[in-house]
C-alpha cells in the first residue's frame, strides 16, 4: 500500500440554483446542477507513524482551526481509531469563499485519500455520509460525477453534460453565504424544475438578485462578462462564469478582463479527477 498520495482537488460550478422551500431546521431545499472544472488545488498526503493529523507547508490562508480538510481527517482518525497519522500539504489555486467549493472539494479529497492510505475500505456511500456531516457540497465530490442535486444538495442524480471551456472571474469579493440565505428578500418558494427543463435551457441562480443588491461589485462582473456570453454565478458567489467553444475564444475574453478581477480558464469535467487518480472510475 502506498504511504503517500498527490491528488488534484477540483473546483465545482453550480450551473443553476433554485430554492423550493425551507426545512424546519432552517436549511434550504435546493435544486442545483454541479459540474467540476480543472481549476484544482493540489494536495499531498504522507502517512506518519505518529498519531498526529497535521497541515504542513503549503500556501493555504485558511486558519487551521477552520480548515474543513483537517476536520475531515480528524473525523476519520477519531471515528475509526486510526493509529497512524498524516501530514497534508495544500497548494491552493481555487479562490477561497468564491462559491467554487474548494473547501468541500478538499474535504472530499481528504476522505478519499485517507480511506486508501489508512486502509479503511469504506464505500463511496459511507464516505459520502461522513462527508455530509462536514458540508452539503462534500458528497458530490465523493461520488465524483456531475449531478442534479436536490434536498440540501446531497441527493444526487448523475447527469451527462457538455464539457465546454469556461472563463471564471473572481471579483475578489468574499460573500457571506449565511447573509444571502438569511436575506428577507430571497425567494424561497420557487416551483420545482426538472432535469429535462434544465437541459432545454431553463433555470437560473435565484441568489443572484440578492447578491447584486448586497455586493454590487459582483453585479458589475456579471454584466461585464455578459457582453460575451450567457453568464452565471456559482453558488452564492462571488465567482461568475461563462461557457465558450474553444480555448482561443476564452483566451480572447480573459485578455480583456479588467485588472481589478482575477480570471481563470477552466475546462468542464463530468468526473472528479481524484476518481481517475485513485482508480475509482468504475465505482
Amino acid at each position: 500500500m502506498s504511504e503517500s498520495l498527490e491528488l488534484r482537488s477540483p473546483a465545482k460550478l453550480n450551473l443553476m440554483l433554485n430554492i423550493t422551500g425551507r426545512r424546519e431546521d432552517g436549511y434550504h431545499l435546493l435544486e442545483t446542477v454541479f459540474q467540476f472544472v480543472d481549476l484544482c488545488d493540489h494536495l499531498r498526503f504522507v502517512v506518519t507513524d505518529s498519531p498526529d493529523v497535521l497541515r504542513v507547508e503549503g500556501n493555504s490562508s485558511v486558519a487551521v482551526s477552520e480548515d474543513i480538510l483537517l476536520s475531515a481527517a480528524e473525523l476519520l482518525h477519531t471515528r475509526f481509531k486510526v493509529r497512524k497519522g498524516v501530514n497534508i500539504n495544500v497548494d491552493k489555486c481555487i479562490p477561497i469563499g468564491g462559491g467554487l467549493g474548494g473547501g468541500s472539494s478538499n474535504a472530499a479529497t481528504c476522505l478519499l485519500a485517507l480511506n486508501r492510505l489508512w486502509g479503511l475500505e469504506l464505500s463511496l456511500e459511507q464516505l459520502a455520509e461522513i462527508g455530509l456531516e462536514l458540508g452539503a457540497d462534500v458528497p458530490v465530490f465523493i461520488h465524483g460525477r456531475a449531478a442534479w442535486a436536490t434536498g440540501v444538495g446531497e441527493v444526487l442524480e448523475t447527469i451527462d453534460l457538455a464539457e465546454p471551456i469556461y472563463v471564471v472571474i473572481d471579483p475578489k469579493i468574499e460573500v457571506s453565504s449565511a447573509k444571502i440565505f438569511g436575506a428577507q428578500e430571497l425567494t424561497r418558494n420557487n416551483d420545482p424544475l426538472t432535469i429535462r427543463a434544465f437541459l432545454r435551457g431553463s433555470g437560473s441562480n435565484v441568489c443572484e438578485p440578492v447578491v447584486r443588491k448586497w455586493y454590487p461589485g459582483i453585479g458589475e462582473a456579471i454584466d461585464w462578462l455578459g457582453q460575451y456570453a450567457n453568464v452565471k454565478m456559482s453558488g452564492t458567489g462571488a465567482c461568475v462564469f461563462a461557457a465558450f467553444d474553444s480555448y482561443e475564444q476564452a483566451e480572447t475574453v480573459k485578455s480583456r478582463v479588467p485588472e481589478q478581477w482575477i480570471a481563470h480558464i477552466a475546462k468542464a469535467m463530468n468526473r472528479n479527477p481524484v476518481h481517475q487518480q485513485l482508480g475509482l472510475l468504475d465505482k
